[in-house]
């Protein structure tokens, strides 16, 4: 790969607004829209805060039990990097009112044909 693949802007674009089409889904609990932007398979991988989610179909029983309230949060430190066109990893720390530990972030994003899809996840908080 050469530096000039590295974060190409249109790609950076479309990658930023998938993210963020997922951040408002979170935060507004729409598991229908954060189930499509993961990818339908049983190879995906959310690692969380307090449990490892193997294969879409346990992504989706943790969606549809975790609590409704209380997903407000503020972004920062985000980085979103691209490789070549099809290739992506999206980091942010995250921190919620009322809460002392600092939530981090980090998705892997592969263009496929559907379109933009998180393939791996992981969530951890650090005090």
């Amino acid at each position: 790969m050469t530096p000039e693949q590295i974060d190409r802007p249109a790609v950076v674009a479309e990658v930023t607004a998938a993210f963020y089409r997922y951040e408002q889904a979170l935060v507004s609990n729409d598991v229908d829209t954060l189930d499509a932007l993961f990818w339908h398979d049983t190879r995906t991988v959310r690692l969380g805060a307090g449990e490892n989610l193997y294969g879409i179909e346990a992504i989706r029983a943790f969606r549809a039990a975790r609590p409704s309230h209380g997903l407000a949060r503020a972004l920062r430190n985000t980085v979103i990097t691209t490789f070549g066109e099809d290739y992506a990893v999206c980091s942010t720390e995250f921190t919620r009112e009322g809460v002392e530990k600092i939530g981090r972030q980090q998705q892997t994003w592969v263009r496929l044909p559907c379109g933009w899809r998180i393939v791996a996840a992981q969530v951890s908080l650090m005090t």
